[in-house]
């Protein structure tokens, strides 16, 4: 593995990560009977492929190496080199994702690289040349080009394996074969889209660096995603977490115990992101700042990475946060399921659940009473592809608008899914569950009306540069007794479970409109007893995760540090808690400060080597848990582990009232600038379909901000192709969408349908 990562520890052993290990704790006979338990249980739902599927992805690759490496040859000769050169030149493969982890199931797509030399160009030769050359051969089917996209991709099948092929054009002459595409060197004058293209192998390969036993790493995170899918909170594109999220977030509990087994990894996963205080960050080595000049994540300089709800940042350079679209109700639901895995696994010790139990599939059209329909149509097949893939990238905007729009007031869980009504040609929906906020008194007969925001939606939709007559979109409230059967496995609709359904009687696995207050906080201030120990304990900076960026001065002389200085001290909490939760968390950030105060200093000083920040500050306090410890003392000393962890690390999540309007126009698209901040209309007011230019707009983008919090409407990382014309479909009459909700009687469903 090298010494990558590596950090030294005062007694001179070394470890991995930011700070040192919580346990060095190695499993019990217990813990080896519940993890072969489980890789059974992940054996028996095929999660592995078979021998004869293994083998034939390994043809593919070496016979796609071989097709990439004929068609450089053959774009150096039609570009002028001599024989000699074009003898020479080179491309080469490489794999990252699922399949480089290891983790891939059957029937999964294999992401791969094609890595050329400069005279090789993206748009010419790597999208029509090669494109061509693929498009001729029988094995390749279903290929289908996106040039366009944040990461440009061709997408096919090559003899029934699905192939998403990237492409990074070096600034080489010749590609060696020996290329090691983990030097930072390699991304020397290399273009946007290169450097995006080339961070999926560098990430995938420096995790595989990262974690202290491969093995274990995959075994915890083929567990993790299929959990994820079956909970459905496993979708980059709808808020939640990819494949790579959930990558990152397994290899920081194999950090944290370096000898434990997969059974140990999942339980100890639950039990820290539980207590895990977003949006501080989750990293598995300190960021660098590099010297190339490229943009990092670092929320002291770039007012938009405070906005982020739970930064989980890449561990090679350019260090990113991977999970920039994760909204609050996202995360909501995130936290919520991950309270839930850690109660079953808590009961599976004295063997009141099991491994099925910790799969079972999220009830989504059970979980509620009302619910958002977006359905689309189009003409064929290639149309109605196009327009799925484009309004299930903007469906993110419309949970955001609509929670921004009602004041966080009405809560959306978008569901990660598509369903098709086989009835219906070139047909697909989406949906989101709808229920007012938790902990809040309902008022008889109030109700949300969010027409207009509706309207702005599907008017920005409309935009799609792409855009052919017959792509239609539909907005529609419908209740959970008329979600239609197609929906349902086999097209029935399952019976209604019986009230307090579960294991042991308990809430947790009820559906996910819970009645608790605490599901809706976004931190995990796990008990008044963990609360007395951090306030008490606590003498670290509440900005310590800003430590872990090397090279930086280490006093607050200059004025972007002055800067940082006083934005820690002054402004506390999160935009997204309500008024107990940050008075909890208040409560121990102004010990925070107190005990800060006397450095006048902010602790951004950096080690030389290894470890900085956290792991020299915090890792060495942290309370190691030996193997053999006695378990209650252990199970103490590792939850004063996690919160000490915990503890200097909660970022300032809110924008600075002067940059508030800079972020707003930054983060909104020109169709959404130019419409300011559109409030939602009152029940009385008469708001139709026309063009959202005729919309009332009855509050200023500054109220709107200042009643709701800011959050970011449009990512950088999805630039939307917007154009001035209204499709010529939006005129056509559709089916009013009924979206004035009354929703005053919504809450937990676990009794009859309504």
């Amino acid at each position: 593995m090298g010494s990558a990562g590596l950090n030294n520890r005062s007694n001179g052993q070394q470890y991995l990560g930011v700070t040192e290990p919580i346990s060095l704790g190695g499993p019990s006979e217990f813990d080896v009977i519940k993890t072969q338990e489980l890789e059974k249980c992940l054996a028996d739902v095929g999660l592995y492929e078979s021998q004869e599927e293994a083998v034939s992805r390994e043809e593919v690759l070496g016979r796609l190496d071989q097709i990439v490496k004929t068609w450089v040859k053959k774009v150096s000769r039609a570009k002028g080199f001599n024989e000699q050169l074009v003898q020479e030149a080179n491309a080469k493969i490489f794999t990252f994702g699922s399949y480089r982890l290891g983790v891939h199931g059957p029937g999964a797509d294999i992401d791969t690289l094609c890595v050329g030399p400069r005279h090789a160009t993206r748009e010419e030769d790597f999208f029509m040349e090669l494109h061509n050359m693929l498009e001729e051969m029988p094995e390749v089917m279903d290929l289908h080009p996106v040039p366009d996209a944040y990461v440009p991709v061709m997408r096919f099948k090559f003899s029934g394996v699905s192939i998403d092929l990237l492409y990074a054009k070096l600034s080489l002459w010749v590609i060696p074969e020996d290329l090691d595409i983990s030097q930072d060197s390699i991304l020397q004058n290399a273009d946007e889209q290169t450097v995006r293209s080339l961070n999926g192998c560098r990430v995938t390969d420096q995790i595989l660096r990262l974690v202290p036993n491969i093995q274990n790493f995959r075994t915890t995170l083929r567990c993790m995603r299929f959990w994820a899918k079956r909970r459905g909170v496993y979708s980059n594109v709808s808020g939640f977490l990819g494949g790579i999220n959930w990558a990152l977030l397994v290899a920081r509990i194999c950090q944290l115990y370096p000898n434990a087994l997969p059974s140990m990894l999942v339980a100890r996963f639950f039990r820290v992101y539980t207590q895990w205080r977003w949006p501080n960050p989750v990293m598995l080595c300190a960021i660098e700042e590099g010297s190339l000049g490229l943009p990092i994540w670092d929320p002291r300089r770039n007012p938009r990475d405070r906005l982020h709800q739970m930064p989980i940042i890449t561990p090679a350079y350019p260090c990113m946060n991977s999970s920039y679209n994760v909204l609050s109700s996202t995360l909501r639901v995130m936290t919520e399921e991950f309270q839930r895995g850690n109660e079953i696994c808590e009961a599976m010790k004295v063997n009141k659940a099991d491994w099925s139990t910790l799969f079972e599939p999220y009830p989504f059209f059970e979980a509620y009473k009302n619910y958002l329909e977006i359905d689309i149509t189009a003409e064929n097949e290639d149309d109605l592809r196009k327009w799925k893939g484009w309004v299930e990238s903007r469906l993110r905007q419309l949970t955001l608008k609509i929670e921004r729009h009602t004041f966080g007031m009405l809560q959306c869980h978008p569901h990660p899914g598509d369903f098709f009504d086989k009835s219906r040609p070139f047909h697909c929906c989406f949906f989101m569950g709808l229920q007012r906020k938790q902990g809040k008194p309902a008022n008889e007969g109030e109700q949300f009306d969010i027409r207009a925001t509706v309207e702005e939606f599907k008017h920005s939709v409309g935009m799609y540069t792409l855009w052919k007559p017959g792509m239609e979109i539909q907005v529609s409230h419908i209740r959970r007794r008329n979600i239609p059967l197609f929906v349902f496995p086999g097209g029935v609709r399952p019976s209604r479970p019986a009230k307090g359904w579960g294991f042991d009687g308990k809430s947790v696995l009820k559906p996910k409109a819970s009645d608790s207050v605490e599901a809706d906080k976004n931190v995990g201030v796990a008990g008044e007893t963990r609360k007395r120990k951090l306030a008490e304990g606590n003498g670290e900076s509440s900005f310590t995760n800003i430590k872990h960026f090397k090279a930086m001065d280490s006093g607050c002389g200059g004025t972007e540090e002055s800067e940082i200085c006083k934005s820690h001290t002054s402004v506390i909490g999160s935009c997204s808690l309500d008024s107990d939760a940050a008075r909890q968390r208040q409560h121990v950030e102004d010990n925070n400060v107190k005990n800060n105060s006397t450095d006048g200093k902010c602790h951004t000083a950096a080690a030389s080597e290894g470890v900085t920040g956290e792991g020299s500050e915090i890792g060495s306090s942290l309370p190691i848990i030996a193997p053999g410890a006695a378990t209650s003392t252990s199970r103490e000393a590792e939850e004063l582990a996690i919160e000490k962890i915990m503890s200097a690390q909660t970022i300032n999540h809110t924008g600075f009232p002067e940059e508030l309007d800079e972020l707003e126009e930054y983060a909104m698209t020109d169709h959404e600038r130019d419409l300011g901040g559109v409030m939602i209309g009152r029940a009385n007011e008469s708001l139709t379909t026309k063009p959202v230019q005729g919309l009332s707009v009855v509050g200023s983008r500054a109220s709107c901000l200042q009643a709701g919090g800011l959050e970011e409407l449009e990512s950088p990382e999805l630039p939307a192709p917007f154009h001035t014309r209204v499709p010529a479909s939006s005129s056509n009459p559709q089916r009013k969408p009924l979206i004035r909700l009354s929703l005053s009687s919504m809450a937990k469903t676990t009794g009859t349908s309504s």
